[in-house]
């Protein structure tokens, strides 16, 4: 009987795949969402895009030959405070690949805890990280911003691959006395 199923899938898979030769039409992929140089704001865009050229005019100073290194999996870290958020990507040692935060995305003031600054800073952590060959993540995160879900939402947007979500926000047990509590 399993030989029989093997067989019958085999047949199943070789249909598919000259139904997929014979269309008449390509497929074509409308949209790219892992061109994410063309979906940042233009203002944000200029700016990342200076700080590339000031990179690749610091290399040429007569330094070291930096080895290209390929991470196909690494680890996400998401910070999100009441005032901010930063994303950080790694590798599997702690190795930070790329980082982002919404101040160096242009954002001021309370505009940096958002989740639209998250998910703005996140897109632009992960474009560096592509270089590296990232494409798969476990994700990191700490504190109680408004950010968390956004980058959570735009890693997986983005293209890489979550694995596994933790959260490490530290939680007292009794241990140290608490701060005097906020005035507003």
């Amino acid at each position: 009987m399993t030989e029989e199923k093997k067989q019958d899938n085999e047949i199943k898979e070789e249909e598919k795949i000259q139904s997929i030769t014979e269309m008449d039409e390509p497929i074509v992929n409308t949209g790219n969402p892992l061109n994410m140089a063309e979906e940042l704001p233009e203002e944000i865009r200029k700016k990342l895009e200076k700080s590339k050229e000031d990179r690749k005019t610091n290399k040429k100073k007569g330094r070291k030959k930096k080895v290209d290194k390929k991470v196909p999996v690494g680890v996400a870290h998401v910070k999100a405070t009441y005032n901010n958020t930063i994303v950080a990507l790694s590798d599997l040692s702690g190795n930070i690949i790329s980082w982002a935060s919404a101040g160096m995305a242009g954002f001021k003031g309370p505009k940096k805890s958002t989740p639209y600054a998250a998910q703005i800073i996140t897109r632009i952590a992960v474009e560096k990280a592509k270089e590296f060959g990232l494409s798969e993540v476990s994700v990191m995160v700490k504190g109680v911003g408004t950010g968390r879900e956004s980058a959570i939402r735009a890693l997986n947007a983005n293209g890489l691959v979550i694995t596994s979500i933790k959260d490490i926000t530290p939680i007292p047990h009794n241990g140290c006395r608490p701060k005097k509590p906020r005035r507003v």
